[in-house]
Order: C-alpha cells, then structure tokens, then sequence
C-alpha cells in the first residue's frame, strides 16, 4: 500500500481563494497534502471561470497534492475527489443515501447540484507534479445558481461541520489516491460508476453541442458517450442531465 505523509489541515475565516493560496503556497514550494479550509471566499471560483459563491456557512477547502504520476491519470483525481466527497458524507445523511456523482466533478442529489470540484494541474514532462484540488459543499444553503437546481446537505437532513469533514474528507482522499495507485484505477472507476448516473442516460455535452446516451467512463477516466453505432470519447465539458 502507499504511504502517505500526515495531511495539514489549516482553517482561515476569510480569503480570496483558497485554489488561489494553495497555488502560491505550491509556487513557494510547499509539499504535499496540505488542505486549507476557509469559513469564507471573496473571490471563490469555479469551472470555466464562473464565480462560486462563498458566504460562511458551506464547506470551501482546496488540497494541495504532489502526485508525480502520468499525466494521463490527471483526470482520474476529479473522478476520485468526488468519491471521497461522498464517501465522507454518506454516514452523516439519513439512508439510503441520495447522493450521486455527475462527471467529471459534480455532486448530485435528486437532479440537484450539492458539491463542485474545481481542479488546477501542473504537468511537465508528461508528469503531473502539482494538484489543487478545490471542493465546494453546500452544508448549511444552497446558493442559487443561475439555469442550476442546487441542494444543501441540511436540506438532506445531514448536519457536520466544516471542521468536522476536513479530516473526514483527507481520510477518503487518501484512500482513492491509494486504490489509484494500487491498481491503476481500476476500483475507483468501478466506484465511480456505481454512484453515477446510469448506463443509457441522455447527456448533453456544453450546451448540446454534442449529445448522447452515457456508455461509461474509459481507462483513463474520460466520458464514453454512445451516439447511435459509435462511441465518442469526451475529456472535458460541461454536462447536463437531458
């Protein structure tokens, strides 16, 4: 099994971006596993540079992580990130558990977006050296989005706190970093597909620019999308339930 080194977990009330501080700490050369939790974001963000609102209340945390791996397997830690998230949350809801994963890096609840995974890379020489990992989690409201359905893990019936699921979070991060590496995702993806919509759901890629019936997830974590006798192959985009 792999061994890790000891997560550092530092809470701050407010900040502009905690994406942005573990980037610079990175810069800095900061080493791995460092998760820093705010209780706010002035200038929080999320895919495609739209802005993630950030009022106290919610979870806002980005991991910083020195995975020295193929660059090929970049994908692979958006779909993991999302399963830890889950699996840090399940115990705390009532059961069954309604919560689903939309890839690459989506929450879900009942069609309703709970959490959002936000991931910058540094790759170089075909090696991903740096990840900032950021997660946003709608624990206490859910902010309104504009053309979104979103949830909040009270609205759930679940109550933990930010401080409370930070380490809850590193312990299942760890986890999936380890199955990663013990067999090459294999397991994660099996995981992830359990928990995400199922095979013959109508996806929209962008906007509808492409659309289709989901087929799976490849070897190196990209989306399979079945449109009539062929399979097109997505490795980014913003996807809707259609």
């Amino acid at each position: 099994m792999t061994r890790l080194s000891p997560w550092r977990i530092e809470h701050v009330e407010t900040i502009a971006s905690t994406s942005d501080a573990c980037t610079t700490r990175a810069r800095h050369g900061e080493p791995d596993r460092l998760l820093i939790v705010a209780a706010e974001q002035t200038a929080g963000r999320g895919r495609a540079g739209r802005v993630w609102s950030s009022p106290p209340g919610n979870f806002y945390a980005s991991a910083l992580l020195r995975p020295n791996v193929p660059a090929s397997q970049g994908s692979m830690f958006a779909l993991l990130s999302g399963l830890a998230i889950i699996d840090a949350l399940d115990p705390v809801l009532p059961a069954p558990s309604p919560l689903t994963l939309k890839w690459p890096n989506d929450v879900m609840a009942h069609n309703a977006k709970l959490a959002g995974i936000l991931i910058d890379a540094t790759i170089e020489h075909a090696i991903l050296t740096t990840l900032v990992i950021g997660i946003g989690i709608n624990l206490a409201f859910a902010p309104d989005i504009p053309g979104r359905i979103t949830t909040s893990l009270a609205a759930l019936g679940g109550h933990i706190t930010p401080a409370g699921l930070a380490p809850k979070l590193c312990a299942r991060l760890d986890h999936w970093q380890c199955s990663l590496a013990a067999d090459r995702g294999e397991t994660l993806r099996s995981a992830w597909q359990t928990r995400a919509h199922p095979p013959g759901t109508a996806l929209a890629v962008d906007a509808g620019r492409i659309a289709g019936i989901f087929a799976g997830i490849d070897a190196d974590g990209s989306l399979l999308l079945r449109q009539g006798e062929t399979i097109t192959t997505i490795r980014s985009g913003d996807i809707a339930l259609s």
